[in-house]
């Protein structure tokens, strides 16, 4: 019987489709996926079926992967009339002792056939990352097509489930890690590209610690991961941290931990967030390593700053009346000392308007229109130190003119700002930050 259904899959999944699919490639997707769905035949023509699903996906050009999600979407979620008549059951047993069987089968009603083929997925070899993979795909398609939005929702649920941090595992990563792991990192790095091999190295040497989060059924994908230097001040320029000449510091004697790249890696698992508690239990582990530790703080991007400047340039003019964001983009005003002394305090103080002032357009309208920003306040860090020229690669001056901050996690006062954040939308900054802002 089994060895019948390969045959069959083989004869569906046979070529690899370059085009659109045709109504009989539809009508075979939609059986099939009903198949899985039902779970016909038992558990093993299930799973071999899935397997042949997600083989199918994957031979797929954007538009064919495009329909089959559309498929799923919008033909395989609750049936109406299921969902009408156990809604009426069960609020015509409310109070009774049938009750409580009336809710579960309401439940049931509602759980859609979405969500058994996703299961299903789930269970095939290297299932979960092909999930991952496939809800990447669909945010790209969801951009232009809201009825993908029920297989969003649904998808990101059973992700948000299967990630639940209680499952991940925090690793150290060393350069004695196999050469496959190191080249994720290489590939992954989202903050400040890693131009070589040398690179790397320089960034897993003993003043240096590198740590992430991974899932057991995605042993060699790292789901998101933190580069840390541990130094004996408040480091100021990135360029300084990474560079490949400078000498090794003695860890020993480290107080102070750097968090200067935070890297996310799977798009599929927007939405699920671990990244506070990745730095949580870094920080537990460095405390355990390094007892002489005593104060946590990130070298961080302003992601934003440039595009906020572009589209309020009254704020330019207020503190810096003849620069024009062209060129200060273009960095040319770096190359005399004068200049970039002024251009810096201007910089430095429109930095903290933005940090402290600018406000995200949707959501919740409390919160800082920065996303970086939004994370390490939102995890009860506060807003130390501005630093103009902190970052002077092309990209730095890209996005945020060069300028860096540092957010400092106070562990003495991390519960206190969570909350205040939280609840009423409450910036955390120092003495030196709020100065900044204060409009002239």
């Amino acid at each position: 019987m089994v060895e019948g259904l390969v045959d069959r899959l083989r004869s569906i999944v046979g070529a690899r489709h370059t085009a659109g699919p045709r109504p009989r490639q539809l009508d075979d997707w939609r059986r099939l996926l009903a198949e899985c769905a039902e779970a016909k035949g038992g558990e093993v023509s299930t799973r071999t079926r899935a397997a042949a699903l997600a083989q199918t996906y994957l031979g797929l050009d954007d538009e064919g992967r495009h329909a089959f999600l559309r498929l799923i979407s919008l033909e395989f979620g609750p049936d109406p009339a299921r969902v009408a008549d156990a809604h009426q059951a069960y609020q015509a047993a409310v109070g009774t002792a049938a009750q409580w069987d009336a809710e579960a089968d309401l439940r049931a009603a509602l759980r859609s056939a979405r969500i058994r083929i996703l299961t299903q997925f789930n269970a095939i070899p290297q299932g979960v990352k092909f999930l991952v993979d496939l809800r990447a795909d669909l945010l790209r398609y969801l951009e232009d097509d809201a009825e993908l939005a029920p297989l969003d929702r649904e998808l990101e649920s059973r992700l948000a489930a299967w990630f639940d941090v209680g499952f991940l595992e925090l690793s150290r990563i060393t350069w004695n890690a196999p050469a496959a792991l190191l080249e994720k990192l290489i590939e992954y790095e989202a903050v400040h590209e890693i131009r070589s091999w040398t690179d790397l190295k320089n960034r897993l040497d003993s003043d240096r610690r590198l740590y992430a989060f991974f899932h057991p059924r995605m042993p060699m994908e790292p789901l998101i991961f933190v580069e840390v230097a541990l130094t004996d001040r408040l480091a100021d320029n990135v360029q300084a941290l990474l560079d490949e000449q400078a000498p090794v510091f003695d860890a020993r004697r480290a107080d102070t931990a750097i968090f200067y790249s935070i890297s996310n890696t799977q798009a599929g698992l927007r939405g699920v967030s671990f990244g506070n508690f990745l730095l949580k239990r870094v920080i537990d582990d460095l405390q355990r390593d390094f007892p002489k530790l005593r104060h946590f703080a990130t070298l961080s991007p302003l992601p934003g700053f440039a595009s906020w400047l572009r589209r309020n340039p009254q704020e330019l003019a207020a503190d810096l009346p003849d620069a024009e964001l062209g060129a200060l983009v273009s960095g040319e005003w770096t190359r005399d000392l004068a200049t970039a002394r002024r251009t810096n305090e201007g910089l430095a103080q429109l930095a903290a308007r933005y940090l402290t002032l600018a406000k995200a357009s949707r959501g919740d309208g409390r919160l800082p229109l920065d996303p970086v920003a939004r994370f390490h306040l939102g995890n009860g860090a506060r807003i130390e130190r501005i630093n103009p020229l902190g970052d002077a690669s092309a990209k730095g001056l890209k996005q945020s003119i060069g300028v860096m901050v540092n957010y400092l996690y106070d562990l003495d006062e991390l519960e206190h700002n969570v909350e205040n954040f939280a609840r009423e939308g409450a910036i955390a900054n120092s003495a030196a930050v709020r100065r900044l802002a204060r409009p002239k």
